[in-house]
């Protein structure tokens, strides 16, 4: 697999076209297991903010090189999954390999199009569960664990994809996508398991664009808040993102940029701190 680049020059604009269209034909071959799976990272901000009608000034997202798709723990618990793999193996899916050439029981790849992939991530479920670990389920199928996985079906949103698949079929399909409460969530909680540029910016992007406000994101987030994922979040948020040289903002510079840019950092911390404020909780943490 190709490392994810750590700047926006390093995305393509045909990648996310690629990713849309996989996320498009994964949609036409899931069927009766769609209300079991969720998408997530970094193709939600195109999802949730429309591209076609974004405000002056205000850039199309980046995009994304990979599919990231949420399981429910019914799922697995009912051996649905099994249901799953079935249909992506039929659908010309099989495992990707990692630098070693180990298959990677987690990560998907088609044939056809070999460099989109589809990963899997599953909340914890057990005391012992790690943030980035894989669960395993069958021999030869994992998942991630991602804490806060489960809060991306409380706040989720049905999107209607229309194009053409990765094969060039016309399709549309509604696909469920985690709200932007539950992203922010899962995007602070990332950002401090990873500290990748790419978080804080799919964080920012959201924070900053959907809806007509951040008042828009709260509103998607209040219900969320005694759920202690999302305590963690707003800690997170609290502690890397309200001074412009906080880590948060810097790197969203670093990744838009690639320097510091003061103007930017502003910009970042002046909607966090905005939302922050809101929820009566923007002072920095010491």
């Amino acid at each position: 697999m190709v490392d994810k680049p750590t700047t926006a020059a390093g995305y393509r604009r045909e990648l996310i076209d690629l990713v849309r269209a996989t996320c498009l034909y994964v949609a036409t071959k899931v069927g009766d297991l769609a209300d079991d799976l969720v998408v997530v990272g970094g193709l939600v901000p195109s999802l949730l903010v429309d591209q076609e009608d974004l405000a002056e000034g205000v850039d199309v997202h980046v995009g994304t090189m990979d599919l990231d798709v949420g399981l429910t723990v019914a799922l697995l618990d009912q051996g649905r999954y099994r249901t799953l793999t079935e249909r992506l193996r039929r659908a010309g899916f099989e495992l990707d390999q990692n630098e070693e050439g180990n298959p990677t029981r987690q990560r998907w790849k088609i044939e056809s199009v070999e460099k989109v992939t589809i990963d899997f991530l599953i909340q914890p479920t057990q005391p012992e569960d790690r943030g980035g670990a894989l669960r395993d389920i069958e021999p030869d199928f994992a998942a991630i664990i991602a804490p806060g996985l489960h809060l991306a079906f409380e706040d989720r949103r049905r999107v209607t994809l229309s194009g053409q698949t990765i094969l060039g079929e016309d399709a549309t399909r509604d696909i469920w996508v985690c709200g932007p409460g539950a992203y922010l969530v899962l995007k602070a909680l990332a950002f401090d398991l990873r500290g990748e540029n790419k978080d804080a910016y799919d964080l920012f992007y959201v924070i900053r664009n959907y809806g007509a406000g951040v008042e828009d994101v709260l509103e998607c987030l209040r219900p969320l808040l005694e759920d202690d994922a999302a305590s963690k979040a707003i800690a997170i948020l609290r502690r890397d993102f309200l001074s412009r040289n906080h880590v948060g903002p810097r790197r969203v510079a670093q990744f838009l940029v690639g320097m510091p840019e003061e103007r930017l950092q502003a910009d970042v911390v002046g909607y966090i701190g905005a939302l922050l404020k809101k929820l009566g909780t923007n002072e920095p943490m010491g």
